[in-house]
């Protein structure tokens, strides 16, 4: 900026220590000269910037000789003129004046140290006015800052909290024209959050979403498509930007100022200030001072947002828990019925099979219906035996006292029993009735009426009846339901009663007998009821047996799986959510079970399931499915990502430690997810393949959890497809041995060769054993597929007579008591030499059960089968083992061989010479594998190695 100021009144020379304003700078100075002189000065300082102050009228020259020296030349001075430059600190300082006469060399000198101590305190109170005002301008920015997060925090409305932030932005820079848009770059549309503008009469709607492409004119959508901010007058920056007018978008201004709103580097909004009246209103420093504020106005709205969000998000719980608490009522309201139906139904059974009258039973039938419903006004009608009238042996009515036998008429007790169906019916319902001729009311008009008819053996015999006569008591149709059920058992109680009566009159000089019979038949039936009882609770704990773990407690297999196709039922016939199925299994239990006992780890069992059933909570089912295998119906996972962090909580709880066995074990196991797919069709399949990813967890390095993906499902595919190919190819014996040769290093005669196993395939040709032995070995067919090749193995071993042949043995083979009998049955039966048969074994062979290997072996090499030890220092390299076993060559892994002429050439060189030292010490032949160049069988020959294979000598070809 340009700070000079014309001087062009006389002013007074400054007394000391007191210095001129930057502005008189010039003027001052020029005072303290004769009449007629000028001065410029002109400075330049890192904090604040180039600097000019000049006297009126001063010449251009002036300002060329100010602005020379201030770059370090020298410029020509004479007694007319004073050139000075020096420095203060690190600003940098230059004058230049024009005498009115020429000074007297002492006057001109002290002039010029009079000029010198001038400037130096101008600039020294001008910096420390410029500190002033940064500071001052600083709290106001913090201040500022601080209102915006208070308003975040507080509970106002969106719309009053922007208002209060739109007016601290005003006590910032000029911001009367205001407004907040928020930018949707994935669909490309707009919504004005806030607008605040004395010209422009457009009101927003926050919630009203605008596609950019309906804004083709508009500055601001320039302003978000851009990404930086933009400052000048409108004309300009339309011009710039390639935007036409379109007053639709309001007038231009003399001075726009927007800047982008950004969350992880893309634009979100834009935040939009302008003057339509004053030019240059808003600088560089404004628009920093913008883009500052509008990250704190954006961290202020994501905070605004993330409360109104939570609080949507409480009310929905809320209404959430309160509809599950009105299910949760009405599910108690409705069990409470059915216990009070069932004690009622079950006192009316023991009633009618109790002794007492028969007044007394209708007494206590009414009392247990007077416990269901209404019944203050109750009474029991039967026909008689003739069936003509109707008689009511018990009657109870705040109306009708007394109700005595009559003929059948059109009463509404004999339209129940003529119909043989319950009648509900109101004031209205009974003149209707009245009205078409079916019925005539007896007695008090009741205001509501219900009557159920009482059968006995499917023939109407009377009927039961209650009725109100007042207009607060109405009855329902679920009164009727519970009526009529009820009233099946009293018809059945009742004749019961009846017959007890009739005997009672019938046989009276039989009473005794009668009543010891009876006695009997209580005490039998109350004996059946007992052994009902227990045979109920007996079946109940069989099938509570059958259907959960013996040890924990928790559901079994059968019961987890019936809630899975209920799951897979209920979410097809939904349409919409989802659940999860997590297989859990303990890693290293076996290690518990053998170190402190089985004791121990059954309680583990125990407290591991209790943990993962509190972490799942009441979202679903738990199960055991034996040993240390745990499986989870998680029935509120909508998704995978919900199945995974339910997976976490679940490990979390799993490895926190517990004591066993006097020791403080820390528990870890794997995980494996299968996340509901509509291609489901079992919950067997889901089981399935959370096993499967479980074995991915396990393999991954176990404590941790692996959902099961495509990528699984096509790789599970694709082993099915390849064991079913390798039983076909077992039973078409589509097996081959290939030779690849072991040579003498020395001179390189082959000493004999390693009968290797490949797939002569249908479609992919000769496959090689890394294909598919692992599917071979998961499946048990590997030893069917060694046995196959053995046999074609040793037939051509028949005719060999000067060299042997090694082939590989798997470890499951050393776990099968009559292998080396078998091997030897089949060396004889093809007449080969023992003596020529070698087999390879790996380290895990002798270490799995050494007892076992070692009789396998010496068995082996009392025929003359000698062993060679496979793949020697990549296992666990137990040295101890070796002087054990009867080990006739050591085979140097390809790894180590490879190393010799590579990178690892030193460490390669010091393993090779540890394995040939330790061989030689006992006595035992060494081959190296995977021999390539000359350079490698050199050295191994120099290293003391006998013999060696690779493709230096051969690839493995057929016989």
């Amino acid at each position: 900026m340009d700070s000079g100021v014309e001087a062009t009144e006389s002013r007074p020379v400054p007394a000391a220590g007191t210095a001129p304003t930057l502005a008189s700078l010039a003027g001052a100075l020029t005072d303290t000269l004769p009449t007629g002189s000028s001065v410029v000065v002109r400075w330049r300082d890192p904090d604040t910037g180039e600097g000019l102050s000049e006297a009126a009228g001063a010449p251009p020259w002036l300002h060329v000789h100010a602005e020379a020296s201030l770059d370090g030349e020298t410029p020509r001075a004479d007694e007319h003129a004073i050139v000075e430059h020096w420095s203060e600190g690190d600003a940098r300082i230059a004058l230049a004046a024009r005498l009115g006469e020429p000074l007297p060399p002492a006057s001109r000198k002290a002039w010029i140290a009079l000029a010198r101590r001038t400037v130096a305190a101008t600039l020294t109170s001008w910096r420390a006015q410029a500190r002033i005002e940064a500071l001052q301008k600083a709290q106001r920015l913090q201040q500022a800052l601080y209102e915006i997060a208070d308003l975040a925090g507080s509970g106002l409305e969106m719309q009053e909290m922007l208002a209060r932030i739109h007016a601290v932005v005003g006590g910032l820079m000029y911001a009367e024209n205001f407004y907040i848009v928020l930018y949707d770059d994935v669909r490309q549309s707009v919504r004005f959050l806030y607008f605040a503008d004395r010209l422009d009469p457009y009101v927003a709607d926050p919630e009203e979403e605008t596609s950019v492409s309906e804004m083709p004119n508009s500055l601001t959508v320039a302003l978000l498509r851009h990404g930086k901010p933009l400052l000048g007058p409108s004309a300009r920056l339309r011009h710039e930007m390639g935007v036409q007018l379109d007053l639709r978008h309001g007038p231009d201004s003399a001075d726009w100022l927007g800047v982008p709103m950004r969350r992880d580097d893309r634009v979100c909004g834009a935040i939009v200030v302008q003057s339509y009246d004053h030019p240059a209103s808003y600088s560089n420093e404004d628009r920093a001072l913008l883009e500052y504020v509008a990250q704190h106005i954006l961290t202020a709205l994501d905070r605004k947002n993330a409360q109104i969000e939570l609080e949507r998000r409480v009310d929905e719980r809320t209404l959430e828990l309160q509809q599950a608490n009105l299910v949760l009522q009405a599910e108690i309201v409705e069990r409470q019925r059915a216990e009070r139906l069932q004690r009622a139904l079950y006192r009316i059974t023991e009633l009618s099979v109790t002794a007492g009258s028969l007044e007394r039973f209708y007494a206590d039938v009414h009392n247990v219906v007077g416990e269901l419903l209404y019944a203050r006004n109750f009474y029991i009608a039967l026909l008689t035996p003739e069936g003509d009238q109707i008689e009511f042996p018990y009657s109870v009515d705040e109306r009708d006292a007394a109700r005595v036998t009559r003929k059948l008429t059109k009463g509404l007790t004999e339209y129940v029993i003529l119909h043989g169906e319950p009648l509900l019916a109101d004031r209205a319902r009974i003149a209707e009735l009245e009205a078409t001729g079916n019925v005539r009311s007896h007695g008090a008009l009741a205001h509501s009426w219900l009557g159920v008819p009482l059968l006995r053996d499917s023939t109407v015999v009377g009927a039961i009846a209650v009725q109100t006569y007042t207009p607060e008591i109405s009855f329902t149709p679920r009164d009727q339901e519970l009526l009529t059920f009820v009233a099946h058992h009293i018809g059945g109680g009742l004749a019961r009663k009846r017959a007890q009566e009739h005997l009672k009159a019938a046989h009276a000089e039989l009473e005794f007998r009668v009543e010891s019979r009876t006695r009997e038949l209580a005490n039998a039936n109350r004996e059946l009821r007992a052994q009902i009882s227990e045979r109920v609770r007996a079946e109940q704990r069989l099938t509570h047996q059958a259907r959960h773990d013996a040890l924990t407690g928790l559901p079994n297999r059968p019961h987890l799986l019936e809630r899975l196709d209920a799951a897979i039922t209920r979410v097809r016939e939904e349409g919409t959510g989802g659940f999860g199925v997590l297989f859990l299994d303990l890693d290293r239990f076996k290690l518990i079970n053998d170190s402190i006992g089985h004791a121990a780890g059954d309680e583990m069992l125990v407290e591991i399931g209790r943990r993962i059933a509190t972490a799942l909570g009441e979202d679903g089912v738990v199960a055991r499915f034996g040993g240390d295998e745990f499986a989870i119906l998680a029935e509120r996972v909508a998704d995978a990502n919900a199945s995974m962090a339910l997976a976490a909580r679940v490990l979390e709880a799993v490895s926190k430690p517990l004591w066993l066995g006097g020791r403080e074990l820390f528990p870890s196991a794997s995980i494996g997810i299968a996340q509901w797919q509509p291609r489901y069709r079992l919950g067997e399949e889901l089981l399935r393949d959370a096993d499967a990813a479980m074995y991915r967890a396990k393999a991954e390095g176990r404590d941790r959890s692996a959902l099961f993906d495509e990528a699984m499902r096509a790789h599970a595919i694709r082993l099915l497809d390849l064991e079913a190919d390798l039983r076909r190819a077992i039973m078409g014996d589509a097996f081959v041995p290939h030779f690849q040769p072991i040579v003498r290093l020395a001179d390189g005669v082959v000493v004999g060769y390693e009968a290797l196993l490949r797939w002569e395939h249908e479609l992919h040709g000769a496959l090689p054993p890394g294909e598919f032995i692992g599917v071979g070995e998961d499946s048990g067919l590997i030893e069917q597929v060694d046995w196959l090749i053995y046999e074609r193995v040793i037939a051509w071993l028949r005719d060999q007579r000067d060299v042997y042949v090694s082939i590989n043995v798997s470890p499951r083979h050393f776990r099968s008591d009559d292998f080396a009998d078998r091997l030897l049955r089949m060396l004889d039966a093809a007449g080969a030499d023992p003596r020529r048969l070698r087999i390879e074994i790996t380290e895990v062979a002798l270490l799995d059960d050494a007892p076992r290997a070692l009789r396998m072996l010496s068995h082996l090499r009392e025929r003359g089968v000698q062993a060679l030890l496979d793949d020697f220092g990549t296992g666990f390299s137990a040295l101890s083992y070796l002087h054990r076993f009867p080990i006739q060559s050591l085979k140097i892994d390809r790894s180590f061989v490879a190393g010799l002429d590579g990178d690892t050439q030193a460490e390669s060189l010091a393993l090779v010479r540890a394995i040939l030292a330790l061989a030689g010490t006992l006595g035992i032949d060494t081959i190296g594998e995977g021999i390539e160049t000359e350079e490698q069988r050199r050295i191994l020959l120099e290293l003391g190695c006998q013999f060696g294979q690779g493709y230096l000598y051969g690839h493995p070809q057929p016989r």
